[in-house]
Parts: structure tokens; C-alpha cells; sequence
């Protein structure tokens, strides 16, 4: 069966991943996460990796931190890469401006995974309603979950995010692109 391979630039996406692709992937579909040291690290191996991945019908899902970068230039560089491996079909998405900006979109998950309190009410705040824009999200939720640690806070979180927030809008393409790999890969369950 095809599974799904995923690119991780550090091994707090492969936390939160755990917990939601659950809720994402249909049943039995099998998938793999790749851990890079990273996104360096991932960007200067992602190409070795997927040419060497022998897995007959494997579908690529590369995921990295915008940080301070172009969004734009970062997602072009990856798809060049994607393409150089020989794998024009992979899907690149990009955290904006990090993985935490996902969090701060659905701070029920935050609230339940970390065990905070009245974190939901702050949902309404202008801030949160569009987190992507948040310059440092990992700094604010460290300031309003001090108990934050970004593996064991992802781990914590993901199980609890709602894969229909669409709050961040980055996590809201990420979750659709993935659904769009699965329902292409349909024929081959």
C-alpha cells in the first residue's frame, strides 16, 4: 500500500503530527515521518532522501517554518528541490511564521493538551484570530503557557487541534493539501 512520507524540519512537527494526523488521514493509510536537524539540514538532504525513498507510489509532504524568510522564495526553492528528486508531485507547505502559529489559532487545543486554564478566552483577541501575522509565535505562547516546551508541547497539542480551524490559514492549506494527497492516492489503497 502507497503511504505518505513526511519532511519534517524538526522533530516538534513530528509531535504535533502524531496527534493530528489522525484526524486527517483516512483509516489505514500508512504514512512516515523524516526528522531533519533543521531546515537546513532538511533542505540540503531533502533531495538525497526522496530520490533514495524506494517505496513504490510513496507521495512526498515537505513541511518547514517560514521564520523570517520569504514565504514565497522559501515554498519556490523547495518545489525546485522536489522537482530535482524527481518528485514533481510532492506537496510543500510552509508554517507561517512557525509551527506555534498553529497553536495560537486553536487555543482550546493549547487549553486541553497543556492542562492551562482560560486560555479560550483570549481566542477572541485580534491577535489570535489571524496568528500567522504573529512575528514570534513561540515566544507569546511560551508567555501564555509557561509550562510551553516545544516537543512536549507539541505532543501535547496535537492531538487536540481541530482539523477544520481555520484561523491560521497556513494550517488550514497544510490540512487540506494533505486531504488532496490522500484522495489522490485513492486507487492505490
Amino acid at each position: 500500500m502507497s503511504e505518505i512520507v513526511f519532511l519534517l524540519e524538526e522533530s516538534s512537527a513530528e509531535a504535533m503530527l502524531q496527534g493530528l494526523l489522525p484526524k486527517v488521514l483516512p483509516p489505514g493509510r500508512p504514512h512516515r515521518c523524516i526528522v531533519f536537524e533543521g531546515k537546513q539540514d532538511l533542505e540540503k538532504q531533502m533531495v538525497k532522501r526522496m530520490r533514495g525513498y524506494l517505496v513504490p507510489g510513496a507521495r512526498f509532504v515537505v513541511l518547514r517554518d517560514q521564520d523570517a524568510g520569504d514565504c514565497k522564495k522559501i515554498k519556490d526553492r523547495l518545489v525546485r528541490k522536489c522537482a530535482d528528486a524527481r518528485r514533481k508531485h510532492a506537496l510543500v507547505r510552509i508554517a507561517c511564521h512557525e509551527l506555534e502559529s498553529w497553536y495560537l489559532a486553536d487555543l482550546a487545543a493549547v487549553e486541553k493538551g497543556l492542562g492551562a486554564k482560560r486560555l479560550v478566552r483570549l481566542q477572541g483577541e485580534r491577535r489570535f484570530r489571524a496568528p500567522d501575522s504573529i512575528a514570534s509565535p513561540s515566544r507569546l505562547l511560551k508567555e501564555i503557557a509557561p509550562g510551553y516546551q516545544k516537543v512536549g508541547g507539541s505532543r501535547a497539542i496535537g492531538p487536540h487541534l481541530d482539523p477544520t480551524n481555520q484561523r491560521s490559514r497556513s494550517f488550514a492549506v497544510f490540512v487540506d493539501g494533505v486531504r488532496l494527497v490522500c484522495d489522490s492516492m485513492k486507487t492505490v489503497l
